[in-house]
C-alpha cells in the first residue's frame, strides 16, 4: 500500500466500523479490522477523538469564474472546499461569464480552472430559452445534467424557461438519459406577494411567500410525470411541499431532493433586521418549517445536503444600507457546511453516518459519481479527518472564499475538520495550507 489509515471510528459504506483502510494508486484498495497489519510507505493513525469520513460531494456551487472572479474563484473555492472536507464539487452555469450554455461557455470555464483547483471539479450546463439544440452537445462534452430557472435567475444572461420551453427542454434531456435540475420558485406568485425592500428581514420573506416554492414544485412534479424526464429539485426551502414530493416518490418519479445547511441551521425569527448576509432565494423560513426540513430528511423524501455556496463582494451585500431589496442573494458557506450540519443533527439524534449519507454518498449517487462519497472498496481515496465533539467560533475573516462575508459568522459551530486527502494526497489542514492545486476537471462518467 502507498498509505495506510488506522483508524478507531470510520465510516463506511456498511456503517461506522473500527478499520484499517489501505490505499494504493489513489484508490481504496483494503478495509480491515483496526490493526489487520498492513505493509504502506506511510501510516496515519487517527487519535482517539477522531473520525475518518469519506470526502463530501458538494454538487451546488457557484464559484462565478471567470467574468465574476472578484466574487469568488477556482482557486480559493476549492481551497475553502478542501478546509472543510469536501473533495469533490459541481459548479453551477451561472453567475460565469459566460454562463455554461453552449460547449464553447464550457471550455472556457475549463480553461480557466484548469490548474487551479484544489478538490476535483465538475460542472453543470445550463436549460436556458435559446440553446435547445446546445444540450447535446453539452452532454457529450461531459457536464453532470442541466440547470433551470422559472424565473428570473438574478443574471440577465442566464433567462428563465417559461412552461412551453421548459417541456420542450425536459423532452430533450429525458432524450438524452441526462438529469435536469430545478430552481423552483413560481415567478407569477413573487410577482402578486410584496416587493422585497427596506432593511426588515419579515418584508424580505414575505416577498417569497411558500407558495411560490409550492406551486412551482407541483408544476415540476407534473413535469416528469408527462414527459419521463429524470429531475432534481434543488434548495428545498418550503417544507409544505414535502409531503407531495413524498407522493410523487412513492408513484415513482424519478426526482431526488436536496436542501442546504442555512435551511438546516437558522430562522427566520433570529435573523435581524439588515443582516443581508442571511439573504438567498429561496429564503430561510420560520423556525417550525426548519423543524419538518429535518424531519423530511429523516424520513428520506429529502436526499442531499449540498451548500448553494453563492458569494459575492461585500458591496454587493450591501451592508452599508442592510437593504434585502438591493442586496444580492446568496450564502456563502462551503468550508462550513459539515459542522453547520453536524451542529444541528446531533442535537437531534442524528449520527454521522446519517451526515455522511447526506453529504457525500446519495449527492454522488444523485450525479452518477460511482467512485465518489464512500469508504469502499475501488472508491478513490478521498478522505476528511473529522474530531466532531470539537468546538469553534466561526470567524469569517478565517475562512478561505475569497471575500469575509458569510451567515456564520459568530456562530458557535462542533466539528472541526483536521485533515483532508484527495486521492491519496493531502489536500487539506493545518500544515499544508499552501499545498498545489491537485484536483482534475471531471467529466460525467469518468469517476
Amino acid at each position: 500500500m502507498d498509505l495506510v489509515f488506522n483508524a478507531p471510528r470510520v465510516i463506511t459504506a456498511g456503517g461506522e466500523v473500527a478499520a484499517s483502510i489501505g490505499v494504493h494508486e489513489g484508490r481504496i484498495r483494503a478495509i480491515e479490522p483496526l490493526g489487520t497489519e498492513l505493509p504502506a510507505e506511510r501510516t496515519v493513525h487517527l487519535d482517539g477523538d477522531e473520525v475518518l469520513l469519506p470526502g463530501l460531494v458538494d454538487t451546488h456551487v457557484h464559484v462565478n469564474d471567470p467574468g465574476r472572479s472578484e466574487w469568488e474563484g477556482f482557486e480559493t473555492a476549492t481551497r475553502a472546499a478542501a478546509a472543510g472536507g469536501v473533495t469533490t464539487i459541481v459548479d453551477m452555469p451561472l453567475n460565469s461569464l459566460p454562463p455554461t450554455v453552449d460547449v464553447a461557455a464550457l471550455e472556457t470555464k475549463r480553461a480557466a480552472a484548469q490548474g487551479r483547483v484544489h478538490v476535483d471539479v465538475g460542472f453543470w450546463g445550463g436549460a436556458v430559452p435559446d440553446n435547445l439544440g446546445e444540450l447535446r452537445g453539452l452532454h457529450e462534452a461531459g457536464v453532470f445534467g442541466f440547470k433551470c430557472f422559472l424565473l428570473h435567475s438574478g443574471v440577465d444572461e442566464f433567462p428563465p424557461l417559461d412552461q412551453q420551453q421548459l417541456h420542450a427542454a425536459a423532452t430533450r434531456i429525458r432524450e438524452l438519459d441526462a438529469l435536469l435540475i430545478v430552481h423552483a420558485e413560481n415567478s407569477a406568485a413573487i410577482e402578486q406577494a410584496p416587493g422585497a425592500h427596506g432593511r426588515r428581514y419579515r418584508d424580505f420573506l414575505g416577498s417569497r411567500p411558500h407558495d411560490a416554492e409550492n406551486i412551482a414544485i407541483a408544476e415540476v412534479i407534473e413535469l416528469g410525470k408527462t414527459t419521463g424526464a429524470r429531475l432534481h429539485l434543488l434548495h428545498l426551502s418550503s417544507a409544505e411541499a414535502i409531503g407531495m414530493l413524498a407522493d410523487a416518490r412513492r408513484e415513482g418519479l424519478a426526482l431526488s431532493v436536496e436542501t442546504c445547511p442555512h435551511y438546516l441551521s437558522f430562522v427566520a425569527e433570529e435573523i435581524p433586521d439588515g443582516a443581508t448576509e442571511f439573504k438567498c432565494c429561496p429564503p430561510v423560513r420560520e423556525a417550525a418549517n426548519r423543524e419538518l426540513l429535518w424531519r423530511g430528511l429523516a424520513e428520506g423524501t429529502i436526499d442531499c445536503v449540498v451548500s448553494d455556496h453563492s458569494p459575492c463582494t461585500p458591496e454587493l451585500k450591501r451592508r452599508d444600507t442592510g437593504d434585502f431589496g438591493a442586496a444580492w442573494g446568496g450564502i456563502a458557506g462551503l468550508q462550513l457546511g459539515l459542522p453547520a450540519v453536524w451542529t444541528q443533527a446531533r442535537r437531534r439524534g442524528f449520527t454521522l453516518t446519517d451526515v455522511v449519507r447526506w453529504m457525500a454518498e446519495h449527492p454522488a449517487a444523485q450525479t452518477g459519481m460511482r467512485r465518489k462519497g464512500r469508504i469502499a472498496l475501488g472508491c478513490d481515496a478521498d478522505f476528511g479527518v473529522f474530531a466532531p465533539d470539537e468546538t469553534f467560533l466561526v470567524d469569517a475573516g478565517k475562512l478561505e472564499h475569497r471575500n469575509p462575508v458569510t451567515a456564520y459568522h459568530g456562530l458557535p459551530l462542533a466539528g472541526v475538520v483536521r485533515r483532508t486527502w484527495l486521492r491519496g494526497r493531502e489536500i487539506g489542514g493545518r500544515e499544508i495550507s499552501g499545498d498545489e492545486p491537485s484536483g482534475v476537471l471531471l467529466r460525467r462518467g469518468d469517476c
